[in-house]
């Protein structure tokens, strides 16, 4: 609805990388997930009120670190292999895809499985963060890669891993998907009919810090 940014794709088929404009608070806004993940999962079992109930938090919390763990391990691993070098963004993206996969059912595996679970998903990211950008789908933080991808693949690893249908898993994914792609579209081209999403081009040239608080954010950074 919006479109991509400018200059993410220039007019000869070439693909433009914009990076992060702060790689430490980015580290640190995905540790942040991380440790909130585990209220998330933790927090869904929904009772520690007797010994099975605490164990079950318990379990679950340790497969949701476990998963993200392997995804971070397996993005690092991936990203050694291709360039030589260790790309951190791909790292946290990577561990966030275990967390992701993991998701659906933390409390349904044994201590083992999330490692593969979270090896998977990291693997996912990897593939699919080019994936989309092939397609001109601009996808500023690889939100799509982690989340969409690895909502799905975590689905399916419930009716893979453990004793849930297979075909109910993909069903869900179906439904979801329907409903959740139809409803946003929906909504957000109405919002962006009445009230513009995209701000001016001179706004998403110099930055919003200037348009919206009065000032950089990194003043010390000079545009020519």
């Amino acid at each position: 609805i919006m479109g991509a940014r400018r200059g993410k794709y220039t007019k000869d088929g070439r693909i433009r990388a914009i990076p992060a404009s702060n790689i430490p608070l980015v580290t640190l806004g995905a540790f942040l997930l991380w440790i909130g993940w585990f209220g998330f999962n933790g927090g869904s079992v929904g009772s520690i009120a007797t010994k099975e109930s605490a164990d079950t938090v318990a379990l679950t919390i340790m497969n949701t670190n476990t998963a993200g763990l392997a995804g971070a391990l397996s993005a690092a691993l991936i990203m050694y292999i291709q360039y030589k070098k260790f790309d951190i963004t791909m790292i946290l993206n990577g561990a966030l895809g275990g967390l992701v996969a993991i998701t659906a059912g933390p409390n349904l595996y044994d201590i083992y499985t999330p490692l593969l679970i979270g090896a998977i998903g990291a693997t996912l990211v990897v593939f699919a963060v080019p994936f989309f950008d092939r397609l001109r789908i601009d996808d500023p933080v690889g939100a799509l890669s982690v989340h969409l991808v690895n909502g799905i693949w975590g689905t399916i690893a419930v009716g893979i891993f453990s004793d849930k249908s297979l075909l109910l898993q993909l069903k869900g994914i179906i439904v979801v998907a329907l409903f959740a792609f139809v409803a946003s579209y929906v909504v957000l081209y109405a919002i962006n009919k009445l009230i513009p999403l995209r701000v001016s081009q001179e706004d998403e040239y110099d930055g919003l810090d200037p348009a919206e608080c009065g000032m950089e954010s990194y003043p010390e950074f000079v545009k020519s």
